[in-house]
């Protein structure tokens, strides 16, 4: 078995643990469609519980599910014990523990080297203790006070305790996420809300759905196999890069961050077939003529939407779009003082917890002090854009166009950080092309304070949003 599986890992370039790793993360697939026909309640919780904790042992041995159980553990016990402080208390103690973990396994540095731990899956189960957590916290608090989101996720009552291990080891998302909230595992699990049984004919069939998302996996598995010989990390501090001219060093960034990104669509659109054979990617039908079942709830990452992206602020739209909703939802929406409006401080708050929660390389941590300040930079040109008058549309044009440039460069050139995670080689990956991608932005998000909208023009833009 060893010599098969050693034969099956060189033939597709990956060490033995991550090759038994993707063989898991695949089969999460038909171990999703088997939980449609368990029956009862009980039996889908118990279900996804061992079937999570299964999984993850084959993938990453039996200690695994030990570190899954502290923050679950803390997470739940706050809920029971200090209620009107479970969320930030569990907030502090999952993030602690996952920094704990990353600081001792140094993740960042295996998956380079071809290697895997359970601490990826660890990242998003500590966002799923949070979640619901914070859920039930708000189910103390006036509905007056909360907003949307939060009337739509507060929780009343507290989960079972087999309820939270179901929810927070469902192996449709364990591994690589979609993360998603307790109140619509519980309704899914229970077939209420948009998952009840209704008169009106039978549940939506998610078999054409999880086929496409395969068929998308397997493309951008191919894609990504086939690039990666052709630009790898290595390269950035490989002697003959340094030789290159400043426009080949640039375009070396943006195929290096374009081959890299294939890499993620693949995990992303595995977990979306898992969500989906599961039925818990269902979000509701399309208002068409006959109604057409969504499975957005399933959706992580929007291709096109990041590759032909005209502005940076859509990038959270359009990338790992389930934990940027998350991050808005638990963090960005939450330090915004009531009666105001949120500003670049909340935005680099969100943007750093972000990079704590994906670990303490300072690529990380560069990178997303960088895409604070590429969103920053990107509002600045699409107001002056917004600004605009219709009857100069050629001018219009040109502030569009510019966005989706400038785009293109700060972000591949930023995501290198997130690829090469040293301070060292992000340094000199940055320095070898002048820092363009950290200056660009820079001026344009001081240029947003000299160059302002007329105040006529911002009025009558806000009147035609009226």
């Amino acid at each position: 078995m060893d010599l098969h599986m050693e034969s099956m890992a060189s033939s597709i370039g990956v060490s033995i643990p991550v090759l038994r790793f993707l063989l898991c993360f695949v089969a999460t697939i038909p171990v999703s469609f088997v939980h449609r026909v368990i029956p009862g309640r009980l039996g889908k919780h118990v279900y996804a519980a061992l079937s999570g904790a299964v999984l993850s042992y084959l993938s990453f041995g039996f200690s695994s599910n030990l570190h899954f159980l502290v923050p679950m553990l803390l997470g739940y016990g706050s809920m029971v014990l200090f209620r009107s402080h479970c969320g930030i208390m569990t907030f502090a103690l999952g993030f602690g523990y996952l920094i704990g973990c990353h600081v001792h396994y140094m993740s960042g540095d295996a998956w380079k080297e071809g290697g895997i731990d359970a601490t990826g899956a660890l990242m998003v189960l500590t966002l799923k203790v949070i979640s619901c957590a914070m859920n039930y916290n708000d189910g103390l608090l006036k509905e007056e006070d909360l907003r949307e989101s939060q009337k739509k996720n507060r929780l009343i009552k507290l989960p079972s305790l087999i309820e939270y291990f179901g929810y927070c080891l469902c192996c449709a998302s364990h591994f690589a996420g979609p993360v998603y909230e307790m109140k619509d595992y519980l309704d899914w699990t229970e077939r209420k809300g948009i998952w009840a049984r209704t008169e009106k004919g039978p549940s939506p069939s998610p078999y054409w759905a999880t086929v496409r998302a395969v068929m998308q996996a397997a493309i951008c598995m191919g894609i990504y196999l086939y690039l990666v010989p052709y630009y790898p990390l290595s390269r950035f501090t490989d002697s003959v890069y340094q030789e290159w001219g400043f426009w080949k060093r640039l375009s070396y960034q943006y195929m290096s961050g374009f081959t890299a990104r294939w890499k993620y669509y693949f995990i992303w659109s595995i977990s979306e077939a898992s969500i989906i054979i599961s039925g818990l990617g269902f979000s509701g039908w399309a208002p068409t003529d006959p109604p057409k079942p969504r499975w957005d709830r399933a959706k992580n990452v929007d291709i096109l939407g990041v590759e032909f992206a005209k502005s940076a602020a859509e990038l959270p739209l359009v990338w790992n779009i389930q934990v940027s909703t998350w991050l808005r939802h638990y963090v960005y929406d939450r330090l915004v003082p009531k009666g105001k409006k949120a500003g670049f401080v909340q935005l680099l708050a969100t943007q750093t917890t972000s990079a704590v929660w994906h670990g303490l390389y300072p690529g990380y941590i560069i990178f997303f002090i960088q895409s604070a300040l590429m969103i920053a930079g990107s509002k600045v040109i699409y107001r002056w854009q917004q600004a605009t008058p219709p009857t100069k549309s050629f001018i219009k044009k040109i502030f569009v166009f510019m966005n989706f440039a400038y785009t293109v460069l700060v972000l591949n050139y930023s995501c290198v950080g997130f690829m090469v995670l040293s301070l060292h080689e992000t340094i000199s990956a940055y320095g070898s092309v002048y820092y363009i991608g950290t200056i660009v932005p820079i001026l344009f998000f001081l240029l947003g304070y000299i160059i302002k909208p007329t105040r006529s023009a911002r009025s009558s833009k806000a009147r035609k949003d009226l």
